[in-house]
């Protein structure tokens, strides 16, 4: 739906233009917190630097946490859309290379959008339980992860013991914190020998085959 202004906003028309004021928003938000830190995020100063009145936003967003859960859910379309292509691109026979797939594509996307990232990261930033979409799609991953360790597990890819749930909780946690380690920026204290960028995506490598208990090249 486009949006047009209410008839007393004023600014800078090169932000708006008279098009979508939530994206607008969205993406004013995202320089704000780029550039200054999430601290500084308000609604008005939002407005301000989409270009439009500082009453124009509440009918959007009518608290700090509603426009940062807006901008979480953008991130979450984006990263579900990076998780799918990179499982597109694996093996579709290996389940076990299907999971390290949605984990490659999760630290790529963390690492490429770290702003997003730390948004769609901190539950105490958001209103999580309010939005169906980060519910949703958060729940989809975490199904598809179910699914495909116990594919694996059927297959022999794993020992017969093991504990599915704790499976899709570990892989989750270690990308996680590779990608917190990374954008924090512990790399150099913790791993020097090579950009980080890179040493994520081979410490998953590494953590997936021993998971399975098996080389993996």
């Amino acid at each position: 739906m486009t949006e047009t202004t209410d008839a007393g906003e004023t600014g800078d028309p090169k932000r708006y233009h008279h098009g979508n004021l939530v994206e607008a928003l969205i993406a004013a938000t995202v320089e704000i917190i780029a550039e200054r830190g999430v601290e500084h995020v308000s609604v008005r100063e939002a407005a301000k630097r989409a270009g439009v009145s500082p009453g124009a936003p509440f009918r959007h967003f009518r608290s700090k946490a509603a426009l940062l859960t807006a901008v979480a859910e953008q991130a979450m379309d984006r990263l579900t859309a990076a998780v799918a292509e990179a499982q597109a691109a694996a093996d579709g026979a290996d389940p076990l290379a299907a999971v390290e797939a949605i984990g490659q594509g999760y630290l790529q996307w963390a690492i490429a959008n770290p702003t997003h990232f730390q948004i769609i990261s901190s539950r105490k930033l958001i209103d999580f339980e309010a939005s169906d979409s980060l519910r949703s799609q958060n729940e989809a991953i975490r199904q598809r992860m179910a699914a495909l360790l116990t594919e694996a597990k059927r297959q022999g890819q794993l020992a017969p013991e093991s504990d599915v749930d704790l499976l899709v909780l570990a892989p989750r946690a270690f990308v996680y914190g590779l990608a917190r380690m990374a954008i924090d920026g512990h790399f150099p204290e913790w791993h020097p020998a090579e950009p980080p960028a890179l040493a994520v995506r081979r410490a998953l490598r590494l953590f997936i085959s021993r998971i399975a208990g098996l080389p993996r090249s």
